[in-house]
């Protein structure tokens, strides 16, 4: 066999056992739990403090290509706002967020019997272009900026919008974001200009870049990084849900690439090894 045969032999058996080791844990979940992070709790904590029937703002600022991290907490914190009384308005700065929106609303009514009623505990204004801009104009006016809902009702004949005239009437900013538009906006309009609690959930490699504005002026006040901190807040609500199960394979995975590393490392270091061992011979 010649060291090119042997190469793609190797990451064919590669492939096989990091798709077995993803596939077992699915069939057969391990039932690992995680510990929560502060960061989670201090997400958790926002939302559970909030009086019940308060009007709050989920922000659905992502699409398909991340759905696998960020529509788990957005599940989550739907299922938890509602268990609170809260009711929800949902708006998207990325044109395919307020699918993921409907998505999200249909999966977790099923928890509640489908007993929520549209209008009443919960409404999606749908996507606005314009990020920044169009947050900035919430803060004057929403009905100006979504003068109708996704289904085309009128601003003024939502139930549940009585007496909400513009951003400063909510009760906290939720942004579930994969990039901008999305929380660093929300952050500079909502909290930063008009005082409102914003909290946010990220993709995994983002989450790094927020850690800063959860400081001590509660520019953040908590931060959902990727699936293990949707993890976390099923873990908070007690129960496993979407995240909670694929944490499985993706800890399995993990841990397999950490000891593929392992071994590419030590046969390096040995074909290192034996041409310096042969270089010696030759000299």
């Amino acid at each position: 066999m010649t060291s090119k045969e042997r190469t793609v032999l190797e990451r064919r058996i590669v492939f096989l056992v990091l798709a077995i080791a993803v596939a077992l844990p699915l069939v057969f979940p391990l039932g690992l739990k995680t510990q929560v992070t502060p960061l989670t709790e201090k997400a958790y904590n926002l939302v559970e403090s909030a009086p019940s029937g308060s009007v709050v703002l989920l922000s659905f600022d992502y699409d398909p290509s991340t759905v696998t991290e960020l529509q788990p907490m957005a599940q989550a914190v739907i299922e938890h706002a509602w268990k609170k009384g809260h009711r929800i308005i949902a708006t998207a700065m990325w044109p395919q967020g307020s699918q993921m929106a409907d998505m999200a609303f249909a999966d977790v009514q099923k928890k509640f019997d489908n007993s929520k009623e549209y209008g009443l505990d919960y409404i999606n204004l749908g996507y606005k272009v314009g990020g920044m801009v169009t947050m900035q104009a919430m803060g004057r006016s929403m009905e100006a900026v979504y003068p109708k809902d996704m289904s085309g009702l009128d601003y003024k004949d939502i139930p549940m919008l009585t007496g909400i005239k513009s951003l400063q009437n909510v009760k906290y900013v939720f942004s579930f974001s994969a990039g901008d538009p999305g929380l660093t906006h929300w952050i500079m309009v909502a909290r930063d200009k008009y005082g409102i609690p914003v909290a946010g959930g990220t993709t995994a490699v983002s989450a790094p870049g927020f850690l800063p504005f959860v400081n001590d002026q509660m520019q953040l006040h908590g931060l959902l990084g990727g699936l293990k901190a949707a993890a976390e807040y099923e873990f908070l609500l007690g129960y496993e849900g979407a995240a909670s199960l694929n944490m499985n394979p993706q800890s399995v995975a993990h841990v397999l690439i950490l000891i593929l590393i392992a071994i590419g490392n030590v046969k390096a270091w040995r074909k290192r090894k034996t041409i310096q061992q042969e270089a010696r011979k030759n000299a």
